[in-house]
């Protein structure tokens, strides 16, 4: 399973965001941001919870910038029809944030040089239950943004996805920016462990585009994802909140 709050990643770890964008990861105070009592984060199905709709993945290249989505067995609400962004993943372990868990905080709340720049709704969003007093910022740049063309403040992850160094002066990517989400928290698994899970049929993995990152229906995009599929996938939108209506 993934890591919970209290199996975080140290400082330094290959898996840590301090990988990613040291040191544009800002410790805040969020304290309508909680984690519940027994967090976990990708718990493996049981054999006859599994939905029967397989990633096909046995073997997993680097999956950095693709989307993992929860399939409808995972009922458990830390991650039930999550949509998570992969910011980092390899054979030291996988970084991730959440996509559709808007929290009641206003990003002016406690990044208030931010908070013009990011998109509707403006809160926080609950990335995992890693680290939740981290804020870590996830922007979209349009256009070729590598290499030397890249703004000051913003390192590339994947296509247009970037992170931004939350301790740069926003200024620096004001007249860059397509979109930015700010996200609380992190999900993040060891090695090997988002492997078994995609084994065990917990996830599907699905290409991302840049518009899943700064959705303005977050609590719509679980479906959304699913229905742009060409696939059998498509049909797992339709899939019911309470199963017990299917």
């Amino acid at each position: 399973m993934a890591l919970s709050q209290h199996e975080a990643f140290p400082v330094g770890h290959m898996g840590s965001p301090w990988r990613l964008c040291a040191p544009g990861v800002r410790r805040v105070a969020l304290s309508c941001v909680h984690s519940p009592e027994e967090p976990v984060w990708g718990l493996p199905l049981h054999a006859e919870g599994r939905c029967g709709i397989m990633s096909g993945m046995t073997e997993v290249s680097s999956l950095t910038g693709r989307l993992l989505v929860a399939t409808p067995a995972l009922a458990d609400p830390n991650f039930d029809r999550a949509v998570v962004l992969l910011l980092d993943h390899d054979e030291e372990g996988s970084l991730g944030v959440v996509l559709n868990r808007p929290t009641p905080v206003d990003v002016g709340d406690i990044l208030e040089g931010w908070a013009d720049l990011a998109g509707e709704p403006g809160v926080v969003f609950q990335g995992g239950p890693v680290s939740l007093d981290s804020a870590l910022g996830v922007a979209v740049i349009p256009g070729d943004a590598t290499g030397t063309s890249a703004p000051l403040g913003w390192r590339r992850v994947h296509g247009a996805i970037g992170l931004v160094d939350l301790e740069a002066p926003p200024e620096l990517l004001a007249s860059a920016l397509g979109s930015l989400r700010i996200f609380a928290g992190y999900a993040g698994w060891g090695p090997g462990q988002l492997e078994d899970e995609l084994v065990e049929g917990a996830w599907y993995v699905v290409e991302s585009e840049p518009g899943d990152v700064s959705s303005p229906s977050p609590e719509r995009l679980w479906r959304e994802v699913l229905r742009r599929q060409r696939s059998e996938l498509a049909m797992v939108a339709t899939y019911p909140d309470d199963p017990s209506l299917n």
